[in-house]
């Protein structure tokens, strides 16, 4: 049964029925189907007479990360999680069809902080069943394929079959045969045409590549044959980002080589003592509310392994937000200011 029949058919239950039926839920949201339906049951409308079927010209279907995923029409009520997927659907002039947040990794960027300004979140990390269903969303956005398990918003199947659609940012497809060989703007801009078709905007979509595209050929290159460590989360052991995801692609953008390109992920475990071998020209530091860039360099210079460093002694890091370190809307304005810390990084005599 289609969404829009089926919506027809059982209209959203009361959320107090939500309430009463998730508190201390411990069966698993397939179960909860008949319970669902049958509150739908309860309150008929005239769509019920004569439900219309929808215009299969109009359906967008999506192979997502190896889910297939069928839009008949744009989705009017969306659970953005991650800020990958909430910065897209603003910058797609999407904003009102947001009903709530979750997991966001960092404040807006200054040119989407009005347009996000009242959005609300319902959990700083990633939401559970019963939060997601207290929206009644019809599509659940994330920029995390782990969003869909059943100890956080549920698995995907089961979502689905209580109506609500489920779409991940490509670019984090963790299966290998759903990640690409390496991360390229085009599948950057991919995502962005993507969402522009299943939300029915199109030309904004298309807008949004143009501009990002004359942003990313504005970027200069550094030619000085640097390399450079990007250094996302750890302490014992660092999490640095890999070969072919977006820390690759913006590091190939702006000129550096990548110490750990070599791995083929889009974020690994590393180890200090490869770093110390590596000796990276350069380090790049993510910046986050829970390990903060001053974090991260107060680590390097205590840890008797990285305090000798070329990048370290000499102080070369560069900083980027974790919003922004992961592919989607704001890579191409990631890549632009990156390459303006390093045209300003004073290298000495190397």
């Amino acid at each position: 049964m289609s969404r829009q029949v089926l919506a027809a058919a059982y209209p959203p239950p009361d959320r107090r029925l939500w309430s009463a039926v998730f508190r201390n839920r411990s069966l698993p949201l397939a179960a909860l189907l008949p319970v669902v339906l049958l509150a739908g049951c309860a309150a008929p409308t005239a769509a019920q007479d004569s439900p219309t079927a929808p215009d299969a010209a109009a359906a967008v279907t999506v192979d997502n990360c190896g889910t297939e995923v069928v839009f008949e029409s744009a989705p009017e009520r969306v659970l953005t999680v991650k800020s990958t997927s909430t910065e897209m659907l603003l910058a797609l002039g999407l904003g009102d069809r947001i009903v709530g947040t979750a997991f966001q990794d960092g404040p807006l960027p200054d040119h989407l902080a009005e347009a996000g300004a009242d959005l609300a979140s319902v959990s700083d990390k990633l939401p559970s069943a019963e939060a997601v269903l207290g929206l009644e969303p019809d599509l659940v956005y994330s920029g995390w394929e782990s969003t869909f398990t059943p100890e956080a918003a549920g698995a995907r199947e089961e979502l689905q079959s209580l109506g609500i659609a489920t779409y991940v940012s490509p670019a984090a497809c963790k299966a290998p045969e759903h990640q690409p060989d390496e991360l390229t703007w085009d599948h950057v801009f991919a995502e962005i045409t993507e969402v522009g078709d299943i939300f029915e905007v199109p030309d904004a979509a298309a807008e949004l590549v143009e501009e990002q595209a004359d942003e990313i050929a504005a970027i200069e290159p550094d030619e000085r044959g640097l390399t450079a460590l990007w250094y996302s989360s750890g302490t014992a052991t660092p999490y640095v980002g890999a070969g072919i995801g977006n820390p690759q692609l913006i590091l190939e953008t702006v000129g550096l080589t990548n110490i750990a390109g070599d791995v083929a992920d889009t974020w690994t475990s590393y180890s200090w003592e490869a770093v110390a071998a590596a000796d990276p020209d350069v380090i790049v530091l993510v910046d986050s509310s829970w390990n903060s860039a001053q974090q991260k360099k107060d680590l390097l210079a205590s840890d008797p392994v990285t305090a000798n460093l070329t990048a370290v002694r000499a102080g070369r890091y560069l900083v980027v937000p974790f919003a922004a370190s992961e592919a989607g809307v704001r890579s191409a304005e990631a890549a632009a200011d990156l390459s303006r810390q390093l045209a300003d990084l004073d290298l000495g005599d190397r």
